[in-house]
């Protein structure tokens, strides 16, 4: 593949754009063996895109035909390109990401579902359609596990009708949903650890709202087997390796 070929397909610009670059001198290839990144301007040199490092104005960059990500969302953010009133998740990527060329209308990673502006926690982006479908149908039954913090203390009976399954009456059609686990049910601490293997809108803060309590704070702490890392501030972002996306999909 040649090189402006690489850079257009990691969404560094149109391939115009990205031979500019490297005639220029702003794109510095590492190669196998050396130990410092080399300029090049040959804009036609064909590389080995896997495995492939290079830099671009200064950014460091590692070629990925697909990208997987994890951004850390913190409070005060919308899953949304077009975001109403605060400011988009999308902000806290860098360009390139954004860029990636894609076969539908839409350019670069999207999220897979979405969490409300006030939810923290773990959200993943990619621009591969089938991962986004494999996450995110509830079909597939992707347990995914909420910290939630409740205003009044909870009681075996919320517990057990959220294990059970609670009727959400606010949608034109009714649907009932139930919780996969609870574990650490704390009254005094008004905190309960919550999974669900469906995403309907508002799910959690709806379900807790059926049971008579109210949801305080919320935040998405897994996904699958993969939990949210410690070393990932809110705001932070993250390729996902192989190894996380075998633990994402692995049955919890």
């Amino acid at each position: 593949m040649q090189l402006q070929d690489v850079l257009f397909s990691q969404g560094f610009g149109t391939r115009r754009v990205c031979a500019g670059l490297i005639q220029q001198g702003l794109v510095r290839v590492h190669g196998r063996n050396a130990t410092e990144p080399v300029v090049c301007t040959d804009s036609t040199l064909d590389v080995t895109p896997q495995g492939l490092r290079f830099e671009v104005q200064g950014v460091d960059w590692e070629y990925f035909e697909k990208a997987y990500v994890l951004l850390h969302k913190p409070a005060g953010t919308e899953c949304s390109q077009k975001p109403s009133t605060y400011p988009s998740i999308y902000t806290l990527l860098p360009s390139p990401l954004r860029q990636r060329p894609n076969k539908s209308a839409v350019q670069g990673v999207q999220a897979v579902g979405r969490l409300d502006q006030d939810t923290t926690g773990m959200l993943l982006l990619s621009d591969d359609g089938q991962f986004i479908h494999r996450m995110s149908s509830p079909k597939k039954h992707v347990p995914k596990v909420y910290e939630v913090q409740v205003k009044h203390a909870l009681d075996a009976r919320q517990v057990e009708a959220l294990l059970r399954g609670v009727v959400l009456d606010d949608d034109p059609r009714p649907v009932q949903a139930a919780a996969a686990e609870i574990v650490d049910a704390d009254a005094a601490a008004l905190h309960l650890r919550l999974t669900l293997t469906s995403g309907k809108y508002h799910q959690v803060k709806r379900m807790v709202a059926a049971v008579g309590n109210r949801v305080e704070a919320l935040h998405r702490s897994q996904i699958g087997t993969m939990a949210l890392p410690d070393t990932l501030a809110p705001g932070q972002w993250c390729w996902l390796r192989p190894a996380d996306l075998a633990a994402l999909v692995a049955p919890a």
